[in-house]
């Protein structure tokens, strides 16, 4: 599949984000679980998966067709991103054969001195034909990302920096509306979508496709909603 068919293929639908952290109920030593939550989103439909960790990617490939964006959740001392922050995760990532890598965009300072522009002129020079989905938390990124050479751009990050803390508590629809008036490569929407009609509203102001996660591979969140609600 060439870039233009990726493209295609998951334009207008939803990506099913499978994660489970070593903190998370869902999280096994031996894996086997998130493979299976993708397989129950591609038979209902779903256009492609976000997963994290090597072990995951790899699991999910082998049981389900569906264009994958692959991340790496790692925390380095002195550096706030943890998404795909280092060139070592692109290099474990390339390796896997995602379609697709997810990287922290956002203009923080990095930890060794470079700006997110450098680091992504390096994984372009390395890798020239990485489609790259830069994850971003205000309009700023979105921009600067484009400008940088990434394929997409996901609302990912909005209300996960400290200059973004607290700007919704729902999806940031204003974010994915000034995206999609300012620049011109598919905007990903993702981040605290948790109903049907917020993905469609998600789409209708510009989004090119919806990522979902909590609302449908975390149990644990899905089960509080409702206590909270029924506690009200």
């Amino acid at each position: 599949m060439n870039k233009k068919e990726l493209m295609e293929s998951i334009k207008g639908g939803l990506i099913v984000s499978c994660q489970a952290l070593k903190n998370e109920d869902l999280y096994t030593k031996e894996g086997g679980i998130m493979p299976l939550m993708a397989l129950a989103a591609k038979n209902a439909g779903a256009v492609g998966i976000r997963a994290q960790g090597i072990r995951d990617i790899t699991q999910i490939k082998e049981l389900v067709e569906l264009p994958l964006i692959g991340i790496i959740k790692i925390s380095y001392e002195g550096m706030e991103q943890y998404i795909t922050p280092t060139m070592k995760e692109i290099d474990e990532l390339v390796e896997t054969g995602c379609e697709i890598i997810a990287l922290d965009c956002t203009i923080r300072p990095r930890f060794d001195g470079s700006s997110i522009n450098e680091f992504l002129k390096e994984i372009k020079e390395k890798y020239p034909e990485v489609v790259l989905m830069a994850d971003i938390s205000n309009l700023e990124e979105g921009i600067n990302a484009e400008k940088a050479g990434v394929d997409l751009v996901g609302t990912t990050m909005s209300g996960y920096t400290p200059y973004t803390e607290g700007n919704c508590k729902g999806p940031d629809f204003e974010l994915i509306k000034a995206l999609s008036e300012n620049i011109n490569i598919p905007i990903i929407a993702e981040g605290k979508i948790h109903y049907p009609e917020q993905a469609k509203k998600a789409l209708e102001l510009g989004a090119y496709a919806v990522v979902v996660g909590g609302a449908i591979t975390r149990p644990r969140e899905i089960a509080s909603r409702f206590i909270d609600a029924i506690n009200k």
